[in-house]
């Protein structure tokens, strides 16, 4: 686990802060056994000061500060950030009292910091998409990463149907949700809102082709409507215009993502590893709804 602090601590201070439910005799055996590094330098002295900015890396640990697993892989985590993957499947976040990410999440995280601490949204994966998320610990955490948005660098996974026009390319249009909650492209109108998506083809495989998928603009369905309207939908994306002969798992996955440091300005880049089955299509149904 890897952590930016994000103010001044002796390295037992931040610890207790870290474990707050395990005994400081139990805290002190993990600093004595030397699997801790601060800015990739081996420390077991327990009064040695971290400050702002500095990078705790703890490779090992048998605490346990809450009684409750996180239930997706953590990617990063600090006292800012947590940044997690999400399993397609389920909704980043919701109004309907229906299971999603951030409730599991802000739960988890309650009970490891005693109720101080729970997630707030900073962007959002469709229900049907995979991939790397990010959650911030404060309110005030959420704004300054979204005040400086655009300098975050997002990049997807896309299996896709056929072949697109060109090899490499960007798709620019109006997208505007109907009653039905389906986006679709426009002309320029007052609820319509721009998006701008980047692709590169990546391979073929077989009859699909293998996307690497840039977004300037974070629109709800952008990339699938996109991909959708250059003839090439994403394979299972039923909705908006695959195949619909087999239902199969959308395959859209989000595989990396660089941002600004809320505090420490530095960029921080998490990358996710492509699911696995991602380029297995059988002429069958899968398990997904």
């Amino acid at each position: 686990m890897k952590t930016t602090v994000n103010k001044s601590f002796t390295l037992i201070e931040f610890l207790i802060e870290q474990y707050p439910d395990s005994p400081r005799t139990r805290v002190k055996k993990l600093l004595q056994s030397g699997v801790i590094r601060i800015n990739s330098k081996p420390v077991t002295l327990h009064s040695y000061p971290i400050k702002p900015g500095d990078i705790v890396e703890i490779n090992h640990h048998d605490l346990k500060a809450s009684k409750v697993e996180v239930p997706f892989p953590v990617l990063y985590d600090d006292q800012s950030v947590i940044v997690i993957e999400k399993p397609a499947g389920i909704s980043t976040s919701s109004t309907d009292g229906s299971k999603n990410v951030q409730d599991i999440l802000s739960e988890f995280l309650k009970k490891q910091s005693v109720g101080k601490i729970r997630s707030y949204v900073v962007h959002r994966l469709d229900k049907e998409v995979s991939g790397i998320l990010l959650f911030a610990k404060t309110r005030e955490i959420m704004e300054t990463i979204k005040e400086k948005w655009e300098e975050t660098e997002k990049h997807y996974y896309a299996l896709v149907e056929g072949v697109p026009p060109e090899a490499e390319g960007t798709i620019k249009s109006w997208l505007m949700e109907d009653k039905s909650q389906k986006v679709h492209s426009t002309h320029e109108t007052p609820n319509a809102k721009f998006a701008i998506t980047n692709y590169k083809l990546i391979r073929p495989v077989n009859e699909y082709s293998l996307l690497d998928i840039k977004t300037d603009t974070g629109r709800k369905n952008q990339i699938r409507v996109h991909l959708s309207d250059i003839g090439c939908p994403i394979v299972g994306d039923r909705k908006y215009g695959a195949s619909a002969k087999f239902i199969r798992r959308v395959r859209l996955h989000a595989y990396s993502l660089s941002f600004p440091h809320p505090v420490t300005g530095k960029t921080v880049s998490v990358q996710s590893s492509m699911p696995k089955g991602f380029l297995s299509i059988k002429d069958k149904d899968e398990h997904y709804k």
